[in-house]
Parts: C-alpha cells; structure tokens; sequence
C-alpha cells in the first residue's frame, strides 16, 4: 500500500486527498466541514438550504416555519456563520464549498461563499458553463465541477477556455452509487459502462488532453482499498460522503440514530424535484409516501429552478426543501435522508479524527 501523496489544486494544497462530500440541507455544515479540514482531508460545507441553520435565526423572514422565498433559503448570513464556525475548528486549512448549479441565485450564492472564506467551490446537478463568471473578484478560490462523463468535461472545459480562458482547477467524477442527486437517467445507474471504474479512466484521459486537470473519484466510495484501486484507475483523490454520515461530527444528528439500523434493501433511488434520480433511505417522508400519508407539497422557499415553483414536487409527491430541512432538524418522521449506495455499511458512529486516520493509514 502506497502513502497518500497531497493534493495541490489551484493555489492551494489538500494535505490527505480525501474530500468529504458536501451534503444538504445541514449534513456538512460547519461542525463537519470544520473538523474534516483540521484533520488535513477537505471538509466541504453544502450552501444549500443554510435558512434552516440554527433553527432559522439568521432568515429575515419565515413562512409556516420554513425559510422564505429563496434569499432566505440561501442565506448569506447563515452562510458567513457557518463559514467563521468552521474556521475556529480548521483555522487556516483549505475549506471547500459545495453549491448545486440547479438551484436559484446560483451566481448569488457562488459570489456569497467567495465573500465568506471558500478557497474552492465544487458544483454539480448540471454543467456550470458560466460559473467562473461569478468568481472573477476571487481569482485565488478553486473551481471544481462535478461531471459523470468525459463528454461532459470536454463541453466545460471548451466554454471555459472559450469565455474565461481558463479550465477547471479540478474535476470530481460521481458515478451513480453516490447518495442524492445522480448525474444519469434511472436506467443507467445500473449499467455497467456508467460505473465509476468504468467513467474514470474515461475522464482521466480527458483530463490530460486539458493539461492534465486532476480527478477526484467519487461515489461508492468505501475503504482504502477503494482509494487505491482509484487512483490506480487515474484518479488523484476521492471523495467520499456516507461514511462522513457515520461521524459524530455530522452536523445532521438524526443520522447518526437512522443509520446503524439500515439494511441494503433500505437505500433506494428516488425521483426528485430536481428532476434527477435521488439515493435515499426508505425511512421518514419516503415512508409517509408509500403509507399514503405524506405531508401536503406547498411551496415556500422556492429552493431549485427545475422544480418550477413546487410543479415538479407535486408530481413526486414531496417538497426537497421541506424533507431535507426537517431531516436537519431531527424528524424522524417526515424528514428525508440521503445516503449512498453503501449506507447500510454504517454500523457504528466514529469520530472524524478516527475514520480519516483508518482511510489514510488502511
């Protein structure tokens, strides 16, 4: 077994090439993200619903107890917050962004976590063409796209190189074992040709022909022999989500009692508002909607474009911003919980600290 080698991406150098997924609404935030940088890995806190932080007391204004309206969904505010929190955990260390390009205000929100302290920011659901648009004032933060295919990096490095003159300082390659939002269409989350080791070496390949963009694995990812098969395959480092779930650090605690009693058959992919396929456990809201009895979709935060003001929640029957914001805030019932496809696997809760010194020393 190789050491780990760090990771240099931009101007900046990851000490332990593991990234910790960044996951929404209030799984990584800062308690999270915070500890995972200290630890010398990249903690990446999830922009995505930070209205609900600290029981709302950031959001100007609230609706039915929900955070109104997307400004306050993506509040600035609660997102400096997290950010000066995480810092008194990590000090100086890299601290990563992750910000989903389907949502609404995303250049609002990219040029907010600029202004909060991100040195790099890490983008999925859709190809973020313009997102060095909104990074202009910040030339020393990071760009890191999410992509499932090496098509999808050769359409993003060519507007890149034709609008910005620049490429991505990294990639992060998901392939569809990942928890929440996949990058296929249902049926192709079960073939073979779309499974990370099959897309990595794909996207490596890629990757040199723009200069040799470093690759981060991610989706499924488990041990350390995952990491080094991996890297072996093209990858420069991981990423890795679920088992971030299992920590006690995890700033949604309700995993931390859900999880250890998952089985296999519990983790299913869903469809979601996004319009995505969605990996999630069968408990909470999914449940209530197999029993018939889930709450009434109404629209208050206004939280993704795709879902067309709380049209496409409707037809699957549950509001992602309401879910996902219970779920932060402990209930059991009406929550939703994402997980990877390995989610089952957390069998007990470890510390930060203790799980990234089993994944960098094996």
């Amino acid at each position: 077994m190789t050491t780990l080698q760090p990771l240099k991406i931009g101007k900046h150098t990851i000490k332990i090439p593991i990234f910790q997924g960044g996951m929404g609404v209030g799984i990584s935030w800062d308690e999270l993200a915070g500890n995972v940088s200290k630890e010398g890995a990249l903690g990446i806190i999830s922009a995505v619903g930070t209205g609900y932080y600290k029981h709302m007391q950031f959001v100007e204004k609230l609706v039915k107890h929900k955070p109104f309206e997307t400004i306050n969904f993506y509040s600035k505010t609660a997102l400096n917050e997290i950010f000066k929190n995480a810092r008194k955990i990590c000090g100086n260390s890299p601290l990563g962004v992750n910000i989903l390009h389907a949502i609404n205000d995303y250049g609002r929100v990219v040029r907010d976590a600029c202004e909060a302290g991100a040195n790099l920011i890490i983008t999925g659901a859709g190809l973020p063409t313009n997102m060095p648009e909104f990074t202009k004032n910040f030339p020393d933060v990071a760009l890191i796209p999410i992509v499932s295919s090496a098509k999808a990096l050769r359409i993003i490095c060519k507007r890149w190189e034709e609008r910005y003159k620049r490429v991505p300082d990294a990639i992060v390659v998901e392939g569809p074992l990942s928890g929440g939002h996949q990058g296929f269409k249902y049926e192709d989350c079960f073939k073979p040709e779309f499974q990370l080791e099959s897309i990595v070496p794909e996207v490596a390949k890629e990757a040199k022909e723009w200069g040799g963009i470093p690759i981060i694995a991610a989706g499924g990812v488990w041990d350390r022999t995952d990491i080094d098969r991996f890297i072996s395959l093209g990858a420069s480092g991981v990423q890795m989500g679920t088992r971030f779930l299992g920590t006690y650090e995890c700033d949604a605690k309700a995993y931390q009692k859900i999880l250890p009693h998952i089985n296999k058959e519990d983790i299913e992919l869903i469809k979601s508002p996004v319009g995505y396929p969605a990996r999630a456990l069968k408990v909470g809201v999914i449940a209530r909607l197999e029993e018939g009895n889930a709450p009434k979709v109404q629209c208050v935060s206004n939280c993704v474009a795709p879902c067309h003001r709380g049209v496409e929640a409707k037809k699957v029957g549950y509001c992602i911003a309401d879910s996902l914001g219970k779920g932060h805030l402990g209930d059991e019932r009406e929550g939703l919980f994402f997980s990877g496809a390995n989610g089952y696997r957390v069998k007990k809760i470890v510390s930060v600290k203790e799980l990234i010194q089993e994944l960098a020393q094996g």
